[in-house]
């Protein structure tokens, strides 16, 4: 967990954290589609900061669910399965899954969700959300 600061920051699900800068005014502009960018990044609104969650063990669809209790709703699809974007109310989220590999012949599902929003939200949500989609290990 950070400290006080200013900035969000980029985790990894593992404590890691890395500081994200606030959104500039270039990255402010949703594409007029409302689809992400080529990036894979959330649309963002001026003056809202971005950071990056990474877990493992958990699927995108189950990310999408807790994302969908913790007040978001799925964009462009009803299925959390397929769900790669999530909005809420002052914030949204871009989730995508990969396997990686955790020992030579283990491999786990890693969901990313990439965060933007207005800073007091992300405040809120993001230590909600890290709980529900911590897992540890036994």
């Amino acid at each position: 967990m950070t400290g006080g600061g200013d900035k969000a920051g980029a985790s990894t699900g593992d404590g890691v954290e890395t500081p994200t800068d606030d959104v500039t005014d270039d990255e402010a502009e949703t594409p007029s589609d409302g689809e992400t960018s080529g990036s894979d990044l959330p649309p963002a609104e001026e003056g809202w900061v971005r950071e990056t969650v990474a877990y493992r063990g958990i699927s995108r669809r189950l990310a999408a669910h807790y994302l969908r209790n913790l007040g978001g709703e799925l964009i462009g699809t009803d299925d959390p399965a397929e769900a790669t974007r999530v909005d809420g109310d002052g914030w949204r989220v871009a989730l995508s899954a990969e396997k990686v590999t955790a020992a030579a012949s283990i491999t786990l599902t890693e969901v990313t969700a990439e965060f933007a929003g207005d800073p007091e939200r992300l405040a809120e949500l993001l230590p909600k959300y890290r709980q529900k989609a911590m897992r540890a290990g036994g």
